[in-house]
């Protein structure tokens, strides 16, 4: 999807988006929605997202307005993109990816902050606990770090005949270490030799997959991250390339011929996230709203994939899957 299909999606171009140098000198909100991904990748995101906001009684270019920020999978664009955010004094900030929280976090302690996120942001340090999150950041978690583990588990399920897997992590993603330790130990458990791979950037990918070729993995693990979200149809249409049975946490990444993708219901923590934006704009506190987990988690899988690498799907994970890909 081209840019400015992407914008026309939401209802008008840019220009028509209010850009004030202060949200303090209009009558209308302004939201800052800051997100690690790229907006190509985004849209049904955002359409959640204004669902949301649409529940909470507001409605974009009526009686809020939006400003973009888009870090393309590039976590060190985030920081300049914040803080112009901070300086144009947004009444809230939306922040779509664990990077984006962290950097808004760093940015402010007085614009409210609403987080859509693939982790624990305990653990991460972003709120003191679920239930009372405290000072000015609350949100809502899917946790699709923490099942990282579970698509080795499916993976295996899938091609047990696979010894020599692959765990692909952007190392400069703050979540990278404990991803690699928990697919690591997921993998001793199994039996599997797990050989991580790195990428920071897409000009890495075709490397990438050269390693897993020379190597003889049978399988790959893709580790959630923004950048590979961002680009989660390029990586899938390089799985069928290279013939490399994999997962991943995005349905588009199975829609574009990956194997298979295990990841939480993405568009309902999105809404979630634009509803939790509503209430602080009528004035809630983000202290006072306990963070939200989102619990569900999707399976989908490509058999027509499958039958190309010469895989038999057991028929209790097709009875168990969300999608199937024909």
């Amino acid at each position: 999807m081209r840019r400015r299909d992407f914008i026309g999606l939401l209802g008008g171009a840019a220009a028509a988006w209010p850009i004030a140098s202060g949200a303090q000198q209009s009558a209308v909100p302004v939201i800052g929605y800051l997100s690690g991904r790229s907006p190509d990748y985004s849209s049904q995101g955002i359409s959640a997202f204004l669902k949301g906001l649409n529940e909470a009684g507001y409605v974009d270019g009526r009686n809020v307005s939006i400003e973009f920020r888009w870090a393309e999978g590039r976590a060190d664009r985030l920081s300049a993109l914040v803080a112009d955010l901070v300086h144009r004094r947004v009444s809230v900030i939306a922040a779509a990816s664990t990077p984006a929280a962290l950097a808004a976090k760093a940015a402010t302690t007085t614009i409210p902050i609403v987080f859509e996120m693939a982790d624990d942001p305990v653990r991460l340090g972003l709120v003191t606990s679920l239930n009372r999150p405290d000072g000015n950041i609350t949100g809502v978690a899917t946790l699709n770090i923490e099942v990282a583990p579970k698509r080795l588990q499916l993976l295996h399920e899938v091609v047990p005949s696979a010894k020599v897997v692959a765990l692909l992590v952007n190392p400069a993603d703050a979540n990278a270490e404990f991803q690699t330790r928990e697919v690591r130990s997921a993998a001793h458990t199994l039996g599997l030799e797990l050989h991580v791979l790195n990428a920071r950037t897409e000009t890495d990918f075709d490397a990438v997959f050269a390693n897993i070729t020379q190597m003889q993995a049978g399988g790959l693990v893709i580790a959630g991250d923004p950048l590979f979200a961002s680009r989660s149809k390029q990586l899938g249409e390089l799985t069928v390339r290279h013939a490399v049975p994999a997962i991943y946490g995005r349905h588009d990444f199975t829609a574009a011929g990956g194997l298979l993708s295990y990841g939480p219901d993405q568009a309902d923590a999105n809404r979630r996230t634009g509803v939790y934006v509503g209430r602080v704009l009528k004035g809630e506190k983000p202290a006072d709203l306990p963070v939200q987990q989102a619990t569900k988690v999707e399976l989908y899988i490509n058999l027509k994939t499958a039958k190309a690498l010469g895989l038999t799907i057991p028929n209790t994970l097709v009875g168990r899957a969300d999608e199937v890909f024909e």
